[in-house]
């Protein structure tokens, strides 16, 4: 008899990434926690790196793109008179140099052109590939390339404390676009005040409509998980994690939602565009909306997927979920 691969979980798990553990390595942690057929993550931290991770499990992952091109927020203590050979406080250091007169107004004044629509050099340790190569490889080989220079958004910066000194230090509060390298960010800072600098710590605390509050941790988990199973067996213990995850729309819960009847959810589901009175209430066209199958007396509102408003006045299929109880019958 084969070995089942897991169990067909649809929803989103909001995590708390430890430090020292690849965003790879929570993601399958989970995975095995909650028996599922298919996980991703949305974005990965550095090792590093602590806070908001979230997983998509099952039909969810159809939507991780959202979460990926999602706007992040990060705290960040970063070291000033050190550069290391990572940008982080993981890495080698490579050159120090006293920070022992740089003030509070230079910090501030450094940081201002840092903010806004910038353009910004990412570290060579790094997921971004050179010729299908990862930069971080050709890193550790010793190799440095030249890496262009690229687009991102700076919305805001807040200084949270800053501790003058040899080894000064700075703690931020930034809020960016995705692809943005807040170990890039450490080091124009450092390069700006002429004394050198890195990531000390970092926490990520929002990632899209998501909050480090909202998060739980692998050992809460593994907890949990073993209370219920110890009490009831492997279901129930799968059960109470299950409790934790929000619905396979998550990722998309700001998009405009527009109920079908039932009819109208069945065609849906094939691939067909189907009519929508008043449509335009919910956009323009072209415009994604997330689609349901309303609520009725024999069955309750169903999430089927995401659809553009087309010019005909009805919706048109674009990402559909698999129908999980046709599938099993």
């Amino acid at each position: 008899m084969a070995r089942r691969k897991g169990r067909p979980v649809d929803g989103v798990l909001l995590l708390h990434k430890p430090a020292g553990m690849t965003s790879n390595h929570a993601l399958q942690r989970a995975k095995r926690l909650f028996f599922v057929e298919k996980a991703g993550h949305t974005g990965a931290l550095d090792p590093l790196a602590t806070g908001v991770l979230p997983l998509c499990f099952g039909e969810a992952t159809k939507f991780s793109q959202f979460l990926l091109d999602a706007d992040k927020g990060y705290r960040t203590c970063i070291r000033l008179g050190a550069t290391t050979d990572t940008c982080d406080a993981d890495g080698e250091i490579l050159e120090q140099k006293s920070a022992a007169g740089i003030t509070l107004a230079q910090v501030e004044a450094a940081l201002k052109p840092l903010i806004g629509d910038i353009l910004q050099v990412p570290p060579m340790y790094s997921a971004l590939k050179l010729n299908g190569q990862p930069l971080y490889k050709m890193a550790r080989q010793g190799v440095e390339v030249e890496r262009a220079p690229r687009p991102v958004t700076i919305h805001s910066i807040d200084i949270l404390a800053f501790r003058a000194g040899d080894e000064a230090e700075v703690e931020l509060d930034i809020r960016c676009t995705k692809g943005t390298y807040i170990r890039s960010i450490a080091v124009d800072l450092g390069v700006a005040l002429g004394c050198g600098g890195h990531v000390k710590t970092l926490h990520r605390s929002h990632a899209g409509l998501f909050n480090e509050n909202q998060c739980i941790t692998l050992e809460e988990l593994q907890s949990r998980f073993d209370e219920r199973q110890a009490v009831a067996g492997d279901e129930a213990g799968y059960a109470a994690l299950d409790s934790y995850l929000l619905s396979a729309d998550a990722p998309v819960a700001s998009l405009p939602a527009v109920d079908l009847p039932a009819n109208s959810a069945h065609y849906f589901r094939l691939g067909n565009p189907v009519m929508v009175s008043k449509v335009y209430r919910f956009g323009e066209q072209g415009a994604i909306v997330r689609v349901f199958c309303a609520e009725t007396e024999q069955s309750p509102r169903a999430f089927l997927g995401l659809g553009s408003i087309t010019d005909e006045g009805g919706v048109a299929p674009k990402r559909i979920l698999a129908n999980r109880s046709s599938n099993e019958q």
